[in-house]
């Protein structure tokens, strides 16, 4: 069942300096993809503002660029198979540019968002790509360092992707969010071509699966839209989510069974399932992921309008989180091949437990060092999550389905994560308004702590209007600093339930796992 192309054999790892200079350009690109996944973030008013849209319009230019992403991640081995990595690679990041420029020129929001969708189908395939071409770059025994390196690009652009967006939104105009991925992507594909022209992958021609293609776009782009537009319209008591739920429910369902019964050609490698240690580490990296991207998206939303930080100032509480990270990233890339993957998991998931209860102690009063402080500690927790888990499972797989395991690994995790953001968000409202119901039960004229603040606010001037508006004000303020706090007990929660989930795996270490795909 697996569209795996005929095996040869494999170029030597590179050497020297032309192993780092591969290192470098493969990283970039990966560093410029994820960043466009959150640098339009925070310049959607300023896009929306001169497109002459509404701010809830304007997110379609984030939700079609997601939509297109999605789609195109999990087809990133049939389309190897069909082109061969480099190749596709290559052609990726230059049609990747050639968006980019287009999205900034786009004169109207309809144009961006079709320039949008565009640019997230050629970017589907340039992060596992990367991650593969990265692993055939060092030899075996350096297969965790190459891991490190994606692991450190991969998750410092989405820290950088608003603090960048921001400033060049202050200080230029939105089109330069996309014009700086040109000569980027120029200088990558070059560099990239120059280097690994000769070491491409085998390819053959395999018939495309259509019904399966169709059957991915539906289902895909169905529960994409659903979980964006999911909290704007209540969910399930919406017509529209009802109707986008359903045809996810069925598109998926016939996806699977169309890719797993009776089907030479799958567009989606499904048979990779069949290893443990793939599904283990994938869900396991997957809804990790779905619990930290949440999170991780309501810290900016509480400090913005709970504690009164600016856009800017609030994305330098998240900056820190990367100074851990570039630290541990090579040490740990080099220990990787002598320890047991599923341990240093365990432990990264414990640190984000830990992480998530320093968190659940906050309250209105908390000082900006005392923010950045478990931000700054989840560093260590964050990249000592990906590489053991990204190794884990890919042990024991063949070179030539290296791309095609990381491709629906990545796509299990965008996926999970646009889960775990749209759910957070839910349930930060719902703790809200129940918290908010609890303290307005206590605003009463039998309430002398009531009484006792209205009389304090009599006393500063303020007339009874005012008076009870400002006391509406602080129950608002206080009830969802409260939802904040259950968000992070219960992440705390099952960062600690997921070290269970690490243990299915078998024993292995990096000197087992990826380390093949290095002859690729």
């Amino acid at each position: 069942m697996s569209a795996a192309p005929p095996a040869r054999a494999a170029p030597p790892p590179l050497e020297g300096m032309e192993r780092a200079v591969g290192a470098f350009v493969l990283s970039l690109a990966v560093f410029m993809t994820v960043l466009d996944t959150t640098i339009a973030n925070v310049s959607i008013p300023t896009i929306a503002g001169d497109l002459g849209v509404s701010p809830s319009q304007g997110t379609w230019v984030i939700t079609s660029f997601a939509v297109s992403t999605a789609i195109a991640v999990p087809l990133t081995g049939w389309l190897v198979v069909r082109f061969g990595q480099v190749r596709l690679f290559v052609t990726s990041v230059l049609l990747f540019s050639t968006a980019s420029w287009l999205c900034g020129l786009a004169p109207n929001l309809e144009t961006l968002i079709l320039f949008r969708v565009l640019q997230g189908l050629v970017a589907g395939p340039m992060v596992p790509l990367s991650q593969a071409m990265l692993l055939s770059t060092f030899p075996r025994e350096k297969a965790g360092l190459a891991l490190a390196l994606w692991s450190m690009t991969a998750l410092l652009a989405p820290i950088s992707g608003p603090l960048l967006g921001g400033w060049i939104s202050d200080n230029a105009t939105w089109p330069w969010i996309f014009y700086i991925n040109v000569p980027v992507g120029l200088f990558s594909a070059a560099v990239t071509w120059q280097l690994y022209r000769t070491r491409d992958s085998a390819t053959r021609k395999v018939p495309v699966d259509y019904v399966g293609l169709g059957l991915l776009v539906v289902w895909v782009a169905a529960l994409q839209i659903m979980l964006d537009k999911g909290n704007e319209l209540d969910w399930f008591s919406s017509p529209q989510i009802v109707a986008l739920g359903c045809v996810a429910l069925v598109g998926f369902t016939l996806f699977l069974v169309w890719e797993l019964v009776d089907n030479e050609h799958p567009i989606v490698d499904l048979s990779l399932f069949k290893s443990r240690n793939f599904t283990s580490g994938t869900l396991a990296i997957a809804v990790g992921y779905a619990v930290f991207f949440g999170i991780t998206v309501i810290i900016p939303l509480w400090l913005q309008t709970i504690m009164g930080y600016t856009a800017f100032l609030s994305g330098l509480t998240v900056a820190p989180i990367g100074i851990l990270s570039l630290i541990i990233a090579p040490f740990l890339g080099r220990a990787l091949p002598h320890l047991d993957a599923r341990k240093i998991a365990s432990a990264a998931f414990l640190v984000f437990a830990l992480v998530m209860f320093m968190r659940a102690r906050f309250d209105l009063q908390t000082d900006f060092w005392s923010i950045v402080l478990p931000t700054f500690i989840q560093g260590a927790a964050t990249v000592s999550f990906f590489l053991p888990l990204t190794a884990l499972l890919l042990a024991g797989l063949p070179p030539e389905r290296i791309p095609a395991a990381t491709g629906l690994s990545n796509f299990a995790r965008f996926t999970a994560g646009a889960f775990g953001a749209s759910v957070s968000v839910t349930m930060w409202n719902d703790r809200t308004a129940l918290h908010r119901a609890h303290l307005v039960e206590h605003v009463t004229d039998y309430s002398p702590h009531a009484q006792d603040a209205l009389a304090a606010m009599h006393a500063r001037g303020l007339p009874t209007q005012q008076a009870m508006g400002l006391m509406d004000h602080l129950i608002d303020q206080q009830a969802r600093m409260l939802g904040t706090i259950d968000l992070f007990w219960l992440s705390g929660i099952l960062f600690i339930a997921l070290t269970a989930l690490v243990w299915l795996a078998k024993p292995t270490n990096v000197s087992h796992a990826p380390a093949d795909a290095g002859a690729h």
